[in-house]
């Protein structure tokens, strides 16, 4: 059996999906890095192109999610879905306004805005454990 063993439909896809935007990520972060982090990094319009390219992969993990959800046809699964999902949310928005409360009178230092989205992939894994404690079942997400 191959890496994907028996996962099937909406969560092979998602996991597909996953990796390969995962992927994608590595290589622009390489190459943004290349050029932008170095004695004399490219500048100009390059720049800004160049810096955002390992956000697109990011973004694009959110709408893998959301394709998730929406091609996840059994309603249980959806609902354990769900409920990871507005947990993650709950716990980097949270946390992003206190923290930004927090930055504000200059009382923590100042975290990249790029590290909430980390902190809401991390959210996901709190909900399955959320939903394992008060459900009994994780789904097949986590």
């Amino acid at each position: 059996m191959g890496i994907l063993g028996s996962v099937k439909g909406p969560q092979r896809r998602y996991t597909i999906r996953l990796f390969s935007l995962m992927a994608m990520y590595l290589a622009s972060l390489i190459i943004a890095e290349r050029y932008l982090d170095r004695a004399e990094p490219v500048t100009g319009m390059l720049a800004y192109i160049l810096a955002l390219m390992p956000a697109l992969p990011v973004i694009a993990i959110f709408w893998a999610f959301g394709r998730l959800l929406v091609e996840t046809t059994d309603e249980y699964q959806r609902l354990l879905l769900i409920r990871q999902t507005l947990v993650a949310t709950a716990l980097s928005m949270a946390t992003a306004t206190g923290w930004g409360f927090l930055e504000n009178y200059d009382l923590v230092p100042h975290i990249p805005a790029f590290y909430w989205a980390v902190l809401w992939f991390f959210g996901l894994g709190v909900g399955a454990l959320i939903n394992r404690l008060t459900l009994g079942d994780s789904g097949s997400c986590a």
